[in-house]
């Protein structure tokens, strides 16, 4: 039996896989193991704009609830602010109900533990284990069910968290900003605002449907053009949950997780503010950002894909700066869990304190030529035990070497194979990764 829970939680389309009878179970299952022996628990619950969300939070809620524990609901919030109200509110847990940059077929119930982070793999195989085995036990009846409580207020608390974190001032700035629909629409550009900048926004109109769709850090040719069309010194793109950026330059340029990284990291290397002179990066990062820190002195620390990877790196060296390509970005010195709004107002910072335009602090950072692609497949498991796909990723392994690299993995929320490849030719690069995908493709691909 596969594992339920993937790298970001449960991930499934909503009401054919993650149905409201899976996440009233799994509501149930999470609220027995992570009450902390609480008598009365508090589950805190958010979601993003799709339109299942109010489904599968109903859900969620009642079997939350029939465990005997009370059920905070905070509404459309990003990701990054359950983890911060979770801690703030003192309650035993919070859930998050998205599929951050996925379609909005799709959606997700992931948990965080009362300290804000994401919970490590032994937890979630408890609550796992009772998703499959439901105890026989009484349940809680009479004054003992759990209630239901609305608060409203807990997204102004997350604004107001971080203009207090980064209280940086955004006067005369211009900044074009993506909301992709999602959980930022309403509090990303009043953030923004509330710092003093000239706010252009788009795709912050969320009718339930239109989350991510051709928008967001994902599909950002839209505001690309707009940071050219409006003169913007920079462009911003959240995903469905805020939880990633991906930034643009005054010219359109994408500016990605990596040279975020590069920029925010290198400066607080050079403020002596850097624990270890170390930052933590995934092996889809390109090299430029390793050499880029040996430079300087410091280095990066490479982990498997996955920010819970990038987090369990953090936490065993005492890093306080990780993140992904993709934009998902942690700084652990103010949450516990990447948040994509936070990051814009750092990388802000970084370019408020130098007087520097983005297009220069990102020269920061070289760029080695990479490919990757996804292979949408008719199913994950046993890829890599096809003796067709292996031959095909040897065979690029041996192009690419000795200055290359080549990765090639399953998603953990999507149905889909990556490969990555890395090399000074991008046309050798991009020939050894295009082999790979069309042998993923006659093999496993969906027609």
């Amino acid at each position: 039996m596969a594992r339920l829970f993937g790298t970001d939680g449960v991930r499934g389309v909503a009401n054919q896989e993650l149905t409201p009878e899976l996440a009233f179970v799994l509501g149930r299952a999470g609220a027995m193991v992570l009450s902390n022996g609480s008598s009365r628990p508090r589950f805190l619950i958010g979601r993003d704009t799709r339109i299942s969300g109010q489904m599968l939070e109903a859900a969620l809620v009642s079997g939350v609830t029939s465990a005997g524990a009370d059920a905070l609901l905070v509404g459309v919030v990003p990701t990054p602010a359950v983890a911060f109200l979770t801690k703030a509110l003192q309650c035993d847990a919070g859930v998050m109900i998205s599929a951050s940059h996925n379609p909005v077929e799709d959606n997700g119930i992931k948990f965080f533990a009362a300290d804000g982070f994401k919970l490590p793999d032994q937890v979630e195989d408890e609550i796992e284990a009772l998703v499959y085995q439901p105890p026989n036990g009484a349940r809680p009846i009479g004054a003992e069910v759990g209630r239901v409580i609305q608060r409203p207020d807990g997204l102004q608390k997350y604004i107001s968290e971080l203009c207090s974190r980064v209280p940086v001032k955004l006067d005369g700035m211009h900044i074009a900003l993506d909301c992709a629909n999602g959980a930022a629409s309403e509090c990303a550009p009043e953030i923004l605002r509330r710092l003093g900048a000239r706010v252009t926004v788009i795709h912050n109109d969320p009718d339930g449907t239109n989350i991510n769709v051709e928008c967001g850090s994902t599909h950002i040719e839209s505001v690309q053009a707009l940071v050219k069309a409006v003169g913007a010194d920079i462009g911003i793109a959240h995903d469905g949950d805020a939880d990633r950026i991906i930034a643009i330059d005054h010219r359109g340029e994408v500016v990605d997780g990596d040279h975020i990284l590069a920029i925010c990291g290198l400066r607080l290397l050079k403020q002596g503010k850097l624990p270890h002179n170390k930052i933590a990066a995934t092996v889809y990062s390109n090299g430029g950002l390793v050499q880029a820190f040996r430079e300087a002195g410091g280095d990066v620390v490479i982990t498997a894909a996955g920010d819970r990877y990038v987090l369990e790196a953090m936490l065993k060296e005492g890093l306080v700066l990780g993140g992904e390509q993709s934009g998902h970005i942690i700084f652990l010195s103010d949450s516990t869990t990447g948040d994509g709004i936070l990051s814009a107002l750092k990388l802000l910072e970084v370019m408020v304190d130098t007087g520097q335009p983005l297009e220069e602090l990102a020269r920061v950072m070289p760029v080695f030529p990479q490919a990757l692609v996804n292979v949408p497949v008719r199913s994950k498991d046993h890829w890599n035990s096809q003796p067709e796909i292996a031959a095909a990723v040897e065979e690029a392994e041996k192009q690419l070497a000795p200055y290359g690299r080549l990765f090639v993995r399953p998603s953990g929320t999507e149905p889909v194979i990556r490969i990555m490849g890395e090399h000074p030719d991008r046309d050798l690069v991009e020939t050894a990764v295009r082999r790979v995908a069309d042998q993923i493709h006659a093999s496993l691909g969906v027609e």
